[in-house]
C-alpha cells in the first residue's frame, strides 16, 4: 500500500462539494493533514449538517489572490476541484462569465501555489474540452483539437487554457501538475435539489418520487459510461501521486450503455414498477459518448471497479436516507 499521502499537507479547493466531500475523506482515510478552501456556495448534502472533522476549513473565493497565498501556506499539495459549473442552458446563455470566472479561479490558485513552493498540484479538467466530432471512445489526444462542443464553449474553452497554463507551468518553472479529464461522475452527495444538472440524480429522483411514466428524452438508444464517485476520487489520487506530469489523462469507466438500460436498470434496483416513455420529439444529443481509457490504466493503474448497478444502489440508498 501506497505510503504517499501519510502526513502529507493536503489543501483541497472546493471540498465541501459533491466530489470534494468523498475526496476529503479517501485523503483523511489515507493519512493526509487536509485543509479546504471553499465559498460553501454549493455544498454537497454530505456536508450540510456535518462538517467534516479533523480538516482545518478556510472560508474564501480561490479567485481571492490574498485568500488563496494565504490557504497555500505551509501545504504539500494542492488538489483543486473549485469552479463555476452549471447545467447546459446556463452554460449556453453566459459563455462569457463561465469562460472569465474559470479563468480566474484557475490562474489564481495555480500561480498562488507555485508561488509558495507547493510541491504538487492536482488540475482538474474536464471531458467538456473535446470536440463534437471527436474518436469515441475518446482518446486524450482528441483534447485540444477543433473548439469544444459549442453549448459548453465558455467553460471547455477555460478547462483547456487550464491544461495548457499546467503545461507551461510545468516546463517553466519544473511545477509538478497532474491533469485529469473526468467523465459522468455520479454517486451519493449529488446534487439532487433543487434541480438536478446530471442525468443520474435526475433520473433517480423522478423514478423515487414515483413519476410513472418516466419520460427520457430522446429514443434511449444513445450511450453513455458513468463512474461512480469513489472511482473517480481513487483515480485523481493515483494521478496526483504517479503522474504529475502536466499531461491530461481521462478518468472514466469502460461499461457503457444505452439510455435505455440505465433507466431500466434505475428502477430495477429502487424496486419501483415505473413504465418508460422516451420522447423521440427531444434529441438525443451525441450518440454515443465515451472516453478511452487506455492511458490511465497504463500511466497511473487505474481501472472502474465499481460497477454501474452496484453504484446506482449505494447512491439510491443514500438518497432514500435524505428523503427520510
Amino acid at each position: 500500500m501506497s505510503t504517499f499521502w501519510n502526513n502529507k499537507r493536503v489543501l483541497l479547493t472546493g471540498g465541501l462539494g459533491f466530489i470534494g466531500s468523498h475526496l476529503t475523506a479517501k485523503l483523511l482515510e489515507s493519512g493526509a493533514r487536509v485543509a479546504i478552501l471553499d465559498n460553501a456556495s454549493n455544498p454537497s448534502p454530505l456536508n450540510k449538517k456535518n462538517t467534516p472533522k479533523d480538516v482545518e476549513m478556510i472560508s474564501g473565493e480561490c479567485k481571492d489572490p490574498q485568500k488563496a497565498q494565504l490557504a497555500c501556506k505551509g501545504i504539500e499539495v494542492v488538489m483543486h476541484l473549485a469552479a463555476k459549473v452549471a447545467g447546459v442552458a446556463y452554460n449556453q446563455a453566459h459563455k462569457g462569465s463561465m469562460l472569465s470566472e474559470n479563468l480566474l479561479i484557475q490562474t489564481t490558485m495555480m500561480d498562488a501555489a507555485q508561488k509558495a513552493g507547493v510541491e504538487r498540484f492536482l488540475a482538474v479538467s474536464s471531458a467538456v474540452v473535446y470536440p463534437s466530432d471527436a474518436i469515441i471512445p475518446t482518446p486524450e489526444s482528441e483534447g485540444l483539437r477543433g473548439e469544444p462542443e459549442e453549448v459548453n464553449g465558455g467553460y471547455g474553452w477555460a478547462k483547456r487554457v487550464n491544461e495548457l497554463l499546467a503545461r507551461y507551468y510545468h516546463e517553466e518553472f519544473g511545477f509538478e501538475v497532474a491533469v485529469v479529464r473526468p467523465y459522468n461522475c455520479y454517486g451519493p452527495g449529488d446534487h439532487f435539489f433543487p434541480t438536478p444538472t446530471h442525468v443520474i440524480p435526475s433520473l433517480i429522483r423522478r423514478v423515487m418520487d414515483g413519476e410513472d411514466p418516466v419520460v427520457v428524452w430522446g429514443s434511449g438508444r444513445q450511450t453513455r459510461a458513468f463512474l461512480y464517485v469513489e472511482d473517480l476520487v481513487r483515480g485523481m489520487m493515483l494521478a496526483t501521486e504517479k503522474y504529475a506530469v502536466a499531461d491530461p489523462v481521462n478518468l472514466g469507466s469502460d461499461e457503457e450503455v444505452t439510455m435505455k438500460q440505465l433507466i431500466e436498470t434505475i428502477i430495477r434496483v429502487s424496486g419501483k414498477a415505473s413504465r418508460i416513455t422516451f420522447d423521440t420529439t427531444k434529441p438525443d444529443g451525441s450518440m454515443r459518448r465515451n472516453s478511452d481509457n487506455r492511458k490511465a490504466k497504463d500511466a497511473i493503474g487505474f481501472t472502474a471497479q465499481i460497477p454501474l448497478e452496484e453504484g446506482l444502489k449505494k447512491t439510491i440508498e443514500w438518497y432514500n436516507t435524505i428523503k427520510l
